[in-house]
Protein backbone atom coordinates (compact mmCIF):
# COMPACT_ATOMS: atom_id res chain seq x y z
CA UNK A 1 0.00 0.00 0.00
CA UNK A 2 1.71 3.28 -0.82
CA UNK A 3 1.06 6.88 1.47
CA UNK A 4 -2.00 8.23 -0.99
CA UNK A 5 -4.40 5.12 -0.01
CA UNK A 6 -6.59 5.93 3.04
CA UNK A 7 -5.84 3.24 5.19
CA UNK A 8 -9.15 0.57 5.37
CA UNK A 9 -9.63 -2.33 8.39
CA UNK A 10 -13.06 -3.75 9.20
CA UNK A 11 -14.51 -6.43 10.96
CA UNK A 12 -15.39 -9.81 9.01
CA UNK A 13 -18.23 -12.10 10.96
CA UNK A 14 -21.82 -13.81 9.70
CA UNK A 15 -23.98 -11.92 11.69
CA UNK A 16 -21.82 -8.66 12.07
CA UNK A 17 -23.92 -5.93 12.07
CA UNK A 18 -24.70 -6.15 16.17
CA UNK A 19 -21.04 -5.52 16.35
CA UNK A 20 -19.68 -2.56 18.64
CA UNK A 21 -15.97 -3.13 16.80
CA UNK A 22 -16.75 -0.06 14.54
CA UNK A 23 -18.21 2.41 16.85
CA UNK A 24 -14.99 1.98 19.00
CA UNK A 25 -12.43 2.10 16.06
CA UNK A 26 -14.00 4.86 14.49
CA UNK A 27 -14.07 6.55 17.72
CA UNK A 28 -10.20 6.28 18.09
CA UNK A 29 -9.96 7.69 14.70
CA UNK A 30 -11.77 10.28 14.46
CA UNK A 31 -10.17 11.36 18.40
CA UNK A 32 -6.32 10.71 16.74
CA UNK A 33 -7.33 12.69 13.36
CA UNK A 34 -6.54 9.71 11.44
CA UNK A 35 -7.91 9.73 7.74
CA UNK A 36 -8.93 5.61 7.69
CA UNK A 37 -12.15 3.87 7.91
CA UNK A 38 -13.28 0.56 10.47
CA UNK A 39 -16.24 -1.26 8.34
CA UNK A 40 -18.39 -4.09 9.43
CA UNK A 41 -18.25 -6.77 6.22
CA UNK A 42 -20.88 -9.56 6.32
CA UNK A 43 -19.05 -12.95 4.91
CA UNK A 44 -20.38 -16.46 4.85
CA UNK A 45 -18.28 -19.28 5.59
CA UNK A 46 -17.82 -20.63 2.46
CA UNK A 47 -16.32 -16.76 0.63
CA UNK A 48 -14.38 -16.10 3.80
CA UNK A 49 -10.96 -16.92 1.83
CA UNK A 50 -11.64 -15.64 -1.26
CA UNK A 51 -12.85 -12.40 0.45
CA UNK A 52 -10.09 -12.25 2.81
CA UNK A 53 -7.22 -12.73 0.01
CA UNK A 54 -9.14 -9.99 -1.96
CA UNK A 55 -8.75 -7.36 1.12
CA UNK A 56 -5.30 -5.82 0.78
CA UNK A 57 -5.75 -5.17 -3.17
CA UNK A 58 -8.53 -2.68 -2.17
CA UNK A 59 -6.58 -0.91 0.73
CA UNK A 60 -7.44 -3.13 3.73
CA UNK A 61 -4.65 -3.01 6.35
CA UNK A 62 -5.86 -5.26 8.43
CA UNK A 63 -9.16 -6.56 9.96
CA UNK A 64 -10.92 -8.33 13.14
CA UNK A 65 -12.45 -11.94 12.67
CA UNK A 66 -15.51 -12.93 14.83
CA UNK A 67 -18.42 -15.60 15.37
CA UNK A 68 -17.92 -18.05 12.99
CA UNK A 69 -14.87 -17.68 11.43
CA UNK A 70 -11.98 -17.42 14.13
CA UNK A 71 -11.13 -21.11 13.95
CA UNK A 72 -11.43 -21.12 10.13
CA UNK A 73 -9.04 -18.55 9.18
CA UNK A 74 -6.40 -20.32 11.33
CA UNK A 75 -6.45 -22.22 8.01
CA UNK A 76 -6.28 -19.53 5.42
CA UNK A 77 -3.46 -17.19 7.29
CA UNK A 78 0.13 -17.20 5.85
CA UNK A 79 1.16 -16.91 9.57
CA UNK A 80 -0.30 -17.40 13.33
CA UNK A 81 1.02 -16.47 15.94
CA UNK A 82 2.43 -18.44 19.21
CA UNK A 83 -0.64 -17.26 21.20
CA UNK A 84 -3.29 -18.05 18.28
CA UNK A 85 -1.79 -21.25 17.91
CA UNK A 86 -1.96 -22.01 21.54
CA UNK A 87 -5.94 -20.44 21.94
CA UNK A 88 -6.70 -22.09 18.83
CA UNK A 89 -8.81 -19.01 17.29
CA UNK A 90 -7.71 -15.53 15.64
CA UNK A 91 -9.84 -12.70 16.51
CA UNK A 92 -7.06 -10.32 14.45
CA UNK A 93 -5.09 -10.28 11.01
CA UNK A 94 -2.53 -8.24 9.47
CA UNK A 95 -2.09 -7.77 6.05
CA UNK A 96 1.59 -7.17 5.02
CA UNK A 97 3.14 -5.24 2.11
CA UNK A 98 3.18 -8.20 0.06
CA UNK A 99 0.09 -9.44 0.62
CA UNK A 100 0.32 -12.10 3.00
CA UNK A 101 -1.78 -12.48 6.22
CA UNK A 102 -0.85 -12.75 9.96
CA UNK A 103 -3.57 -14.26 12.00
CA UNK A 104 -3.07 -13.45 15.99
CA UNK A 105 -5.73 -13.52 18.80
CA UNK A 106 -5.71 -10.60 21.43
CA UNK A 107 -8.94 -11.24 23.50
CA UNK A 108 -6.51 -13.05 26.67
CA UNK A 109 -4.39 -9.70 26.09
CA UNK A 110 -7.46 -7.63 26.54
CA UNK A 111 -9.40 -9.83 29.12
CA UNK A 112 -5.96 -9.51 31.28
CA UNK A 113 -5.49 -5.62 30.58
CA UNK A 114 -9.07 -4.73 31.75
CA UNK A 115 -8.92 -7.27 35.06
CA UNK A 116 -5.59 -5.00 35.80
CA UNK A 117 -7.47 -1.97 34.86
CA UNK A 118 -10.71 -2.06 36.63
CA UNK A 119 -9.32 -4.20 39.47
CA UNK A 120 -5.58 -2.74 39.93
CA UNK A 121 -5.17 -4.38 43.74
CA UNK A 122 -6.17 -7.96 41.98
CA UNK A 123 -2.83 -10.08 42.65
CA UNK A 124 -2.83 -13.14 39.79
CA UNK A 125 -0.70 -15.38 42.46
CA UNK A 126 -3.31 -14.22 45.33
CA UNK A 127 -5.33 -17.61 44.83
CA UNK A 128 -7.47 -19.55 42.75
CA UNK A 129 -9.68 -18.70 40.00
CA UNK A 130 -13.03 -20.16 39.15
CA UNK A 131 -13.87 -20.35 35.46
CA UNK A 132 -17.45 -20.78 33.69
CA UNK A 133 -17.35 -22.27 30.69
CA UNK A 134 -14.70 -24.11 27.94
CA UNK A 135 -15.67 -22.19 24.96
CA UNK A 136 -13.50 -20.19 22.55
CA UNK A 137 -13.24 -17.32 24.78
CA UNK A 138 -12.56 -19.22 27.98
CA UNK A 139 -9.71 -20.81 26.30
CA UNK A 140 -7.85 -17.43 25.72
CA UNK A 141 -9.10 -16.47 29.70
CA UNK A 142 -7.01 -19.43 31.24
CA UNK A 143 -4.32 -18.85 28.90
CA UNK A 144 -3.95 -15.35 29.85
CA UNK A 145 -4.36 -16.87 33.73
CA UNK A 146 -1.87 -19.08 33.36
CA UNK A 147 0.65 -16.71 31.61
CA UNK A 148 -0.07 -14.15 34.57
CA UNK A 149 0.71 -16.45 37.48
CA UNK A 150 -2.64 -17.64 38.75
CA UNK A 151 -1.37 -20.95 40.57
CA UNK A 152 -4.63 -23.22 40.09
CA UNK A 153 -7.72 -22.85 37.96
CA UNK A 154 -11.24 -24.71 38.75
CA UNK A 155 -12.89 -25.36 35.50
CA UNK A 156 -16.24 -26.23 35.34
CA UNK A 157 -18.69 -26.34 32.16
CA UNK A 158 -22.07 -27.83 31.36
CA UNK A 159 -20.68 -30.41 29.10
CA UNK A 160 -17.40 -31.87 31.30
CA UNK A 161 -15.82 -33.54 28.61
CA UNK A 162 -14.78 -29.78 26.78
CA UNK A 163 -13.56 -29.16 29.81
CA UNK A 164 -11.40 -32.43 30.26
CA UNK A 165 -10.59 -31.78 26.79
CA UNK A 166 -8.99 -27.89 28.59
CA UNK A 167 -7.16 -30.20 31.53
CA UNK A 168 -5.05 -31.82 28.88
CA UNK A 169 -4.46 -29.65 26.80
CA UNK A 170 -3.38 -26.81 29.19
CA UNK A 171 -2.11 -28.85 32.36
CA UNK A 172 -2.72 -29.75 35.70
CA UNK A 173 -2.57 -26.40 37.15
CA UNK A 174 -6.46 -27.21 35.97
CA UNK A 175 -8.89 -29.06 38.13
CA UNK A 176 -11.94 -29.79 36.49
CA UNK A 177 -15.62 -29.46 38.29
CA UNK A 178 -18.84 -30.65 37.59
CA UNK A 179 -21.10 -28.22 36.78
CA UNK A 180 -23.66 -29.28 39.86
CA UNK A 181 -20.80 -29.33 41.73
CA UNK A 182 -19.11 -25.42 40.99
CA UNK A 183 -21.32 -23.40 43.59
CA UNK A 184 -19.02 -25.81 46.42
CA UNK A 185 -15.84 -24.18 45.31
CA UNK A 186 -16.89 -20.41 44.42
CA UNK A 187 -15.45 -19.73 48.00
CA UNK A 188 -12.14 -20.66 47.19
CA UNK A 189 -11.90 -18.24 44.63
CA UNK A 190 -9.96 -15.10 44.24
CA UNK A 191 -10.71 -14.63 41.42
CA UNK A 192 -14.60 -15.86 39.55
CA UNK A 193 -15.02 -15.35 35.83
CA UNK A 194 -18.01 -16.57 33.52
CA UNK A 195 -16.76 -16.72 30.18
CA UNK A 196 -20.21 -18.41 28.89
CA UNK A 197 -23.35 -16.63 27.43
CA UNK A 198 -25.25 -17.26 30.20
CA UNK A 199 -26.80 -14.12 31.69
CA UNK A 200 -26.75 -12.43 28.20
CA UNK A 201 -30.17 -10.32 27.40
CA UNK A 202 -32.00 -13.36 25.17
CA UNK A 203 -30.08 -16.57 27.10
CA UNK A 204 -30.69 -18.55 29.99
CA UNK A 205 -29.68 -16.92 33.04
CA UNK A 206 -26.89 -18.32 34.95
CA UNK A 207 -28.41 -21.02 37.91
CA UNK A 208 -25.38 -21.01 39.71
CA UNK A 209 -25.30 -20.63 43.51
CA UNK A 210 -22.98 -17.49 44.26
CA UNK A 211 -23.91 -18.25 48.28
CA UNK A 212 -20.32 -18.73 48.86
CA UNK A 213 -18.82 -16.11 47.29
CA UNK A 214 -16.60 -14.09 49.94
CA UNK A 215 -16.51 -9.89 49.60
CA UNK A 216 -12.32 -9.89 48.51
CA UNK A 217 -13.34 -12.14 45.53
CA UNK A 218 -12.77 -10.15 41.67
CA UNK A 219 -15.47 -11.51 39.70
CA UNK A 220 -15.62 -10.38 35.99
CA UNK A 221 -18.24 -11.70 33.77
CA UNK A 222 -17.56 -11.14 29.72
CA UNK A 223 -21.07 -10.48 29.36
CA UNK A 224 -21.79 -6.90 28.27
CA UNK A 225 -25.41 -7.34 27.48
CA UNK A 226 -26.40 -6.31 30.41
CA UNK A 227 -23.27 -4.44 31.14
CA UNK A 228 -24.51 -5.41 35.11
CA UNK A 229 -25.37 -8.78 34.85
CA UNK A 230 -27.01 -10.78 37.85
CA UNK A 231 -23.93 -12.32 38.85
CA UNK A 232 -21.90 -9.18 38.89
CA UNK A 233 -25.20 -7.49 40.68
CA UNK A 234 -25.00 -10.23 42.96
CA UNK A 235 -21.26 -9.64 43.55
CA UNK A 236 -21.38 -5.71 43.92
CA UNK A 237 -24.33 -6.32 46.67
CA UNK A 238 -21.89 -8.19 48.91
CA UNK A 239 -18.80 -5.93 48.20
CA UNK A 240 -16.75 -7.84 45.78
CA UNK A 241 -14.99 -5.59 43.15
CA UNK A 242 -16.94 -6.43 39.86
CA UNK A 243 -15.36 -5.73 35.93
CA UNK A 244 -17.80 -5.79 33.17
CA UNK A 245 -17.00 -7.48 29.92
CA UNK A 246 -17.08 -4.31 28.23
CA UNK A 247 -13.75 -3.09 29.04
CA UNK A 248 -12.31 -6.66 27.11
CA UNK A 249 -14.01 -5.73 24.15
CA UNK A 250 -12.12 -2.60 23.94
CA UNK A 251 -8.80 -3.27 24.99
CA UNK A 252 -8.75 -6.53 22.74
CA UNK A 253 -9.18 -3.61 20.20
CA UNK A 254 -6.10 -1.69 20.85
CA UNK A 255 -2.91 -3.69 19.17
CA UNK A 256 -5.19 -4.32 15.97
CA UNK A 257 -6.00 -0.07 15.64
CA UNK A 258 -2.22 0.27 16.40
CA UNK A 259 -0.60 -1.93 13.98
CA UNK A 260 -3.43 -0.88 11.30
CA UNK A 261 -2.99 3.05 11.91
CA UNK A 262 -0.21 3.36 13.60
CA UNK A 263 -1.35 4.93 16.86
CA UNK A 264 -1.66 3.10 20.29
CA UNK A 265 -5.20 4.36 21.54
CA UNK A 266 -6.63 4.61 25.08
CA UNK A 267 -9.26 3.09 26.70
CA UNK A 268 -11.12 5.63 28.52
CA UNK A 269 -14.71 6.65 29.61
CA UNK A 270 -15.10 8.25 26.07
CA UNK A 271 -14.19 5.36 24.63
CA UNK A 272 -16.42 2.92 26.80
CA UNK A 273 -19.32 5.70 25.64
CA UNK A 274 -18.57 5.84 21.95
CA UNK A 275 -19.13 1.69 22.18
CA UNK A 276 -22.27 2.12 24.31
CA UNK A 277 -23.74 4.68 21.79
Amino acid sequence: MNDTRIPLAGVIGSPVAHSRSPLVHGHWLRTYGIAGHYIPLHVEPGQLEEVVRSLPKMGFVGANITIPHKEQIMEIADQVTDRATLIGAANTLIFRADGSILADNTDGYGFITNLHQSAPNWDPAAGSAVVFGAGGASRAVIASLLEAGVPEILLSNRTRERADQFRSEFGSRIQVVDWVQVGNVIEQAALLVNTTSLGMVGKPRLRVPLDGLRSSTVVTDLVYTPLKTEMLQWAEDIGCTTVDGLGMLLHQAVPGFERWFGKRPEVDAATREAALA
